[in-house]
């Protein structure tokens, strides 16, 4: 008896995707491994390791089954990202942190940040602006300007297999941005966006179904990009990234995922840069106009949010109001009948918005049984959720006035920060050590700058 193929995990790099790609574009044109090999003249054993990521493919093996198995291009235009690995894997240390850090192929860091990139930091967030964007939105009609359907068979026309892969490399992009944090994928899902996403929606769709679902794919991608300029603090390009998405929905009229860029995206952004009252108009104008379509994960998150900026005005009252629905809502839902969006707004991500509520209310004792209870259950591999999560914990306990604790939970948040390469996760540390402040002639205090100082410089007070 034949064994099973090996199961792959696209998600976790560049090298299982295109292996992944490979495996399903050989099966749909009904090849064997051996029978591939044979019309591309490579071997079946070569075709078989670099379907499982075990062999990086070379440029002529590439092209070869890209015309072999009919890609139209699709398999080539991952060549740069495949070539950029290669050459990186050859001068980085091999890692010790399992599997997922293993089999990535991420870019190099630079020593220092470019000019240009600094100036994008720079680009200021602009609360003003969302105002009229959420207006827009609750009350335009969806917009014009989605490509009609293409001529059948036309060559260059999006079709379904188009989408699976574009929605695989976007599991993949935010597989990776859990795991190594923006720093280290950004430049990735830019070239991607710029190459093959708009490359894709210059082209087009095979029917209106299909243009539909490329839209809100593409608002997917462009949400991943405005998510991934918070966590490098470039805020005022998240800020464009996310309206971008927005209007992205509003030509399809996806009032869904539109409620939920709106409130968890650009309102999570507000708060982030300290406006809360409009990040609570943004919250609130995505639960009236999503309506009756918000499934009940959908309307948790936006609830939660809400919460969150009743939180951060001190309305106590008003916030635990909106926890309560959400955590009804949350009860009801069912990952099956959620969009995939959205599916990962399970009990532990709601634990971390509660926790976060208490934090800014002032009750730490709330803090803290809402964040262990996020904790157990938060993968292992979102690293940066939970580096910024155990940070928490440890200004919570530093609010308690229980510095051992404090001091030792830190250092764990040090060690996770200094995994990835995250904005955000370095900021949750500064606030630590403020936090810490008080307490600064403390042996476990002093011990800890000692400890963030060689282990995490760039966040050393």
């Amino acid at each position: 008896m034949g064994q099973s193929p090996r199961m792959l995990q696209p998600s976790l790099s560049e090298r299982h995707f295109f292996g992944a790609e490979l495996r399903r574009l050989r099966e749909r044109a009904n090849l064997s491994q051996a029978r591939l090999g044979a019309v591309i003249r490579f071997s079946a054993d070569l075709v078989r390791r670099v379907e499982t990521a075990d062999r990086f493919p070379s440029r002529e093996f590439v092209e070869a089954c890209d015309r072999a198995l009919a890609a139209g291009g699709a398999l080539t235009r991952m060549l740069p990202l495949l070539e950029e690995g290669r050459a990186d894997s050859g001068r980085r240390p091999v890692s010790q942190g399992g599997p997922l850090n293993a089999g990535t192929l991420l870019p190099r860091q630079p020593e220092e940040m470019p000019a240009v990139a600094e100036m994008v930091v720079r680009v200021p967030f602009q609360p003003g602006v969302l105002n009229r964007a959420a207006l827009d939105w609750l009350d335009a009609p969806a917009l014009p300007g989605l490509s009609e359907a293409g001529r059948a068979g036309s060559p260059d026309q999006v079709c379904e297999e188009d989408l699976q892969s574009a929605e695989t490399a976007l599991a993949m992009f935010r597989q990776l941005d859990h795991t190594h944090g923006a720093g280290r994928v950004h430049a990735q899902v830019q070239w991607y966006v710029e190459r093959e996403l708009n490359r894709l929606l210059a082209s087009q769709p095979a029917s209106g179904a299909i243009g539909r679902h490329l839209h809100t794919l593409a608002a997917g991608f462009f949400e991943l990009c405005g998510y991934q300029a918070v966590d490098t603090g470039a805020h005022g390009l998240a800020q464009r990234r996310y309206l971008r998405a927005l209007r992205l929905t509003q030509a399809v009229d996806d009032r869904l995922f539109g409620s939920y860029l709106l409130a968890v995206n650009i309102g999570h952004l507000s708060l982030h840069c300290g406006y809360p009252e409009p990040a609570r108009q943004m919250a609130l104008t995505a639960v009236r106009g999503s309506g009756a379509q918000a499934t009940p994960a959908v309307a948790a998150a936006l609830h939660a949010v809400v919460a969150r900026t009743h939180a951060r005005l001190g309305h106590e009252a008003d916030c635990l109001t909106h926890l309560d629905i959400a955590e009804r809502h949350l009860a009801n839902s069912k990952p099956e009948d959620e969009p995939s969006w959205i599916r990962y707004f399970s009990p532990a991500y709601l634990a971390d918005e509660i926790a976060h509520c208490f934090h800014d209310l002032g009750r730490p004792q709330q803090t803290q049984r809402h964040l262990r209870e996020a904790l157990i259950e938060l993968s292992p591999t979102h690293v940066r959720r939970l580096a910024i999560d155990t940070a928490l914990l440890a200004s919570s306990l530093a609010a308690s006035g229980k510095i051992d604790e404090a001091c030792a939970t830190a250092r764990a948040a040090v060690d996770q920060a200094a995994r990835i390469t995250s904005h955000r996760c370095l900021q949750r540390i500064v606030e630590v050590q403020a936090d810490l402040e008080p307490f600064r002639c403390e042996p476990e205090v002093r011990e800890l700058s000692d400890y963030v100082r060689q282990q995490l410089p760039l966040a050393a007070l």
